[in-house]
């Protein structure tokens, strides 16, 4: 029933179910495998394993255009079945809820590392990343969302403005942004953060293939400041195929 009045609505939001805890990811996700190739005329170079935890259709075309085949598979697959087509290199993609729920994801992706292909995360899929690392995830009292979030590249000091829409966020780790901190897979450290709050914005491994930014590379319309974020991945598995991107 439709209404206007403050309490009445104030009393549906306070009803509503809390995010914390919540296992979205695999509600929405693809319920069987499917393929997206590149477009008439692009060859194929590399063949992707994309994990859905939500994926959003621009982002596999986005790959696509790059000569990635992209294997879309369901939120729950094990790294068995991620690694199963032996892929080039492995997606872990945005989606809804509480990472801290998505054991199964966390536990596909320490697999994944384990295996040394490359990884690319975003949103949710960095979330996954930072707990596989060791890092916890925590909700913040106010999203990001929109279109003009401010991120800066800790290595170069570059900013770029950013597309977001997340709620939860990696705890920065004790050796703060940009420093290395320890994990099961080696030296890592926090490579991007957000200059209106600080909260961590990208992950990278030292000694291993696998990135992950909490913002979407594939916003459209834009901003595309982040766009060159899945030439970086293709680059990835061009070395591990020991050959130039």
């Amino acid at each position: 029933m439709t209404t206007t009045d403050p309490d009445e609505l104030r009393q549906r939001v306070l009803r509503s179910p809390s995010m914390i805890g919540a296992d979205l990811a695999s509600v929405v996700s693809t319920p069987e495998a499917y393929v997206v190739p590149p477009p008439a005329g692009t060859p194929v170079r590399y063949r992707v394993a994309a994990v859905d935890l939500g994926i959003k259709t621009a982002t596999p075309l986005a790959m696509a255009r790059l000569g990635c085949e992209v294997h879309v598979l369901p939120a729950t697959s094990t790294a068995g079945q991620i690694l199963g087509a032996d892929p080039d290199g492995v997606f872990f993609s945005n989606g809804p809820g509480d990472p801290a729920a998505c054991g199964y994801a966390v536990t596909a992706m320490r697999d994944v590392l384990a295996a040394r292909v490359p990884v690319f995360g975003i949103c949710l899929g960095s979330q996954v990343l930072g707990r596989a690392l060791g890092l916890d995830t925590y909700k913040l009292r106010f999203g990001h969302r929109g279109v003009n979030q401010p991120v800066q590249d800790q290595r170069t000091a570059k900013v770029h403005i950013t597309s977001h829409n997340h709620g939860f966020a990696v705890a920065m780790p004790a050796a703060g942004a940009g420093h290395a901190f320890e994990t099961d897979f080696g030296p890592a450290q926090v490579t991007h953060v957000n200059l209106n709050d600080g909260v961590v914005e990208g992950l990278a491994l030292a000694d291993r293939p696998a990135f992950a930014v909490q913002y979407h590379p594939e916003a459209a319309p834009g901003p595309h400041d982040a766009r060159g974020l899945f030439g970086e991945f293709c680059a990835l598995m061009a070395q591990r195929q020991g050959r130039g991107a």
